[in-house]
């Protein structure tokens, strides 16, 4: 920042609103038309849509307060550190704040804006909190706003507009190619299951395993074997979860690990190379085949195993059979039908499977493997350009705020 531009508190120039949640118990409050917001909400730089609308009534009756149209909110409880502009007047939950100039004559809401973004990582270097990280009203309004003149205000604003647009088009084209990638796979994936010949078989996972071309298929350790948290070790035999699918791979370094002694102790959802994982409780969906030198792998609550006979089912092949539309949507059916994320194995054993010959599934593999590497290698290139796009709007904004950009536009 220029040691020419003086600096305020922000609270000196600035009124800092805060919000609040009208009460659920009245399903009234929330049949108005004025948009009430949450961190939810900020999505992008300007918030133009709300999950949810409340009435008047609801702003009377509750702690909430309604922030006028073009003006500045920021997150200081939940979602820490976001920063948007309201397309409409809006009001606002307790997790998020206004910031409203007291004096639009010296100070342009487009420079307050793109400050707050830029000192976005000072509120999150704040934030305290055992489980929800948040900051202090009297931190947020102690921040030192720099203060040029309305017109260099103005100028800086009217630059980052224009660089910054450019920068989240970026954004916007790489997220679209990263859709693209995955809807190709998905595609693709859909396309050579429903080219089913005569050969090819339906049935459940029941009839799968009474054939015994699944031969075993078991979830995880629930009660009296779920191992308790100070039974896990640095080093031993592998506890995974859900959050060890990573990318449809098995990201071993995730594991948690049981002595061999306690691991003896388990007798089901002890899991080993080849098994197909799949994802059943709380994060339900992710799929993987379990690639390992370890004797044994113990399973969570969260994921079940599919263990095939090699010489009826490709493992590979049922793994990509369980990432297709056909598979997702058995799984979707139930959790509709209920109020918890999971699908209990029970219900797993009555979704049907498509199963072709041998020959037919070694294709399938084949093709849908090189697509699935050339799906993954083309996430990868867009995830790693988001990222530098990102880090690029930091710099921009760093820049601008040390009043490098002024100086180069001058």
């Amino acid at each position: 920042m220029s040691g020419s531009w003086p600096t305020r508190a922000l609270g000196d120039v600035c009124q800092v609103i805060g919000g609040g949640t009208p009460s659920k118990d009245n399903a009234h409050f929330y049949s108005g038309a004025i948009p009430w917001a949450t961190v939810r909400d900020m999505h992008s730089d300007v918030i133009t849509e709300t999950e949810c609308r409340i009435t008047r009534a609801a702003v009377a009756g509750s702690a909430t307060n309604i922030i006028p149209k073009g003006n500045v909110v920021i997150a200081t409880r939940v979602g820490l550190g976001k920063v948007c502009l309201l397309g409409q007047d809006t009001a606002i939950n307790q997790d998020l704040r206004g910031i409203v100039p007291v004096d639009v004559a010296s100070l342009s809401v487009r420079f307050l804006f793109w400050w707050l973004k830029s000192v976005a990582n000072v509120i999150v270097s704040e934030g305290t909190g055992a489980t929800v990280q948040g900051v202090k009203l009297s931190f947020v309004k102690a921040l030192r706003l720099p203060l040029p003149p309305l017109p260099e205000q103005q100028r800086l604003a009217g630059i980052l507009d224009e660089a910054l647009e450019g920068v989240s088009g970026a954004i916007t084209r790489a997220g679209v190619n990263l859709q693209n990638a995955r809807a190709l796979f998905e595609s693709e994936l859909h396309a050579l299951l429903t080219q089913s010949g005569a050969e090819w078989e339906r049935a459940t996972l029941k009839t799968l395993l009474d054939r015994g071309w699944i031969e075993s298929h078991l979830d995880g350790n629930h009660g009296a074997e779920y191992p308790r948290k100070e039974e896990f070790i640095s080093h031993g035999v592998p506890y995974i979860s859900a959050n060890c699918i990573v990318d449809d791979r098995v990201d071993m370094s995730r594991a948690k690990h049981l002595s061999h002694g306690r691991a003896g102790q388990i007798r089901k959802g002890v899991a080993r190379d080849g098994d197909v994982l799949f994802a059943h409780n709380a994060t339900v969906g992710p799929v993987a085949i379990l690639r390992t030198t370890e004797e044994k792998v113990i399973l969570g609550t969260s994921l079940t195993y599919y263990r095939c006979d090699s010489q009826h089912i490709r493992p590979q092949y049922l793994a990509h059979y369980m990432r297709s539309y056909e598979f997702k949507s058995q799984y979707l059916q139930v959790m509709q039908q209920s109020t918890r994320n999971q699908v209990p194995i029970t219900k797993q054993r009555e979704f049907c499977h498509v199963i072709p010959p041998l020959r037919e599934q070694d294709h399938v593999v084949e093709t849908l493997d090189q697509l699935f590497e050339d799906e993954r290698r083309l996430e990868s290139l867009c995830v790693r350009k988001l990222t530098a796009l990102e880090e690029l709007k930091k710099s921009l904004l760093h820049q601008a705020f040390a009043d490098e950009l002024g100086a180069e536009a001058e």
